[in-house]
């Protein structure tokens, strides 16, 4: 049974002068999961990755939502977001809450903006209704199993191990540490800082953020329907937007993406670092809106 209600009562560490936005409530399949629904026109879904939540898009938000609907939901586990009991918190799980999600906000026509681990899940998820999908926005991220790459695999070899698990579970590493090193054009706000912690104030809540960096391998498997899932996207409209100073994604992540997106744009966001929305949301927000207006707009009209 799905219901749907609002809640106005935020928690004490989430500043509401940075993130003003109404908080809804759905439950799908025992999670209750927390999203923001601003604006009217066009819908834009935005996924986030790990350790963040809809907080991330604030800024973009603020700036899209006087022309486009944004929606941004929290994974179980993330932001406002509760899992259900015995909940795994693996990427493919995520994918499969958000696409009931999607049906069960009732979203007819949409474009999606993924980023981090928002990508394999967002991919995922637009695949599942490519013929719903009016475009993708595509930060630094990637949609497809790592395949043995030195790069991706130390990192999950190292982020996703034992010594991170208790840095994790202990000091909040991922927040405290990679949320900092994966902003690099000024250093966050206090406040945000605390908007990121905020989720994870227990040993246990901070489990999930250990998940993700884990799964880079060891999801090879969904990463593998994820990569399959992009033909059914490939003639669709996309911009891609890359931070150049991001030492996850980089540049041969986005040429791929150049190559299985034909009629794509894309925009280097210079200096900015892993976190794009931290980094550029001005720059993000025109980017989007000048390409919906010469990209998916002109399409749909022609």
């Amino acid at each position: 049974m799905t219901t749907q209600a609002s809640a106005s009562v935020a928690p004490s560490w989430l500043p509401r002068e940075l993130f003003p936005y109404e908080s809804r409530f759905v439950e799908i399949e025992g999670h209750r999961l927390h999203y923001v629904d601003e604006g009217s026109g066009p819908t834009l879904l935005l996924f986030h990755g790990n350790p963040t939540w809809s907080f991330l898009y604030r800024d973009i938000i603020a700036r899209l939502r006087p022309r486009f609907r944004c929606v941004a939901v929290d994974y179980p586990g993330f932001g406002l977001s509760r899992a259900a009991d015995n909940y795994d918190f693996l990427p493919a799980s995520h994918a499969r809450v958000v696409e009931g999600f999607v049906r069960a906000i009732g979203l007819a026509e949409f474009a999606v903006m993924v980023q981090d681990w928002g990508g394999p899940i967002g991919l995922w998820v637009a695949a599942q209704h490519a013929a719903q999908v009016r475009g993708l926005v595509i930060g630094n991220t990637w949609a497809w199993p790592i395949d043995g790459d030195p790069h991706f695999e130390r990192f999950s070899k190292l982020a996703g191990g034992r010594v991170a698990a208790f840095a994790v579970r202990h000091f909040n590493a991922f927040v405290n540490v990679m949320m900092p090193m994966g902003v690099q054009r000024g250093k966050l706000d206090p406040r945000a800082m605390a908007a990121y912690r905020g989720p994870f104030p227990t040993k246990d809540s901070r489990a999930p953020t250990n998940v993700f960096p884990r799964e880079i391998r060891g999801s090879s498997a969904f990463l593998g329907d994820v990569q399959t899932g992009l033909a059914a996207l490939a003639a669709k409209p996309a911009l891609i937007l890359w931070g150049d100073r991001d030492d996850a994604f980089r540049e041969q992540e986005r040429q791929r993406f150049e190559t299985v997106f034909p009629n794509h744009r894309t925009v280097i966001l210079r200096g900015a670092g892993h976190y794009i929305q931290e980094d550029a949301p001005a720059e993000i927000a025109e980017a989007i809106a000048q390409w919906w207006d010469a990209a998916v707009e002109t399409r749909a009209s022609s």
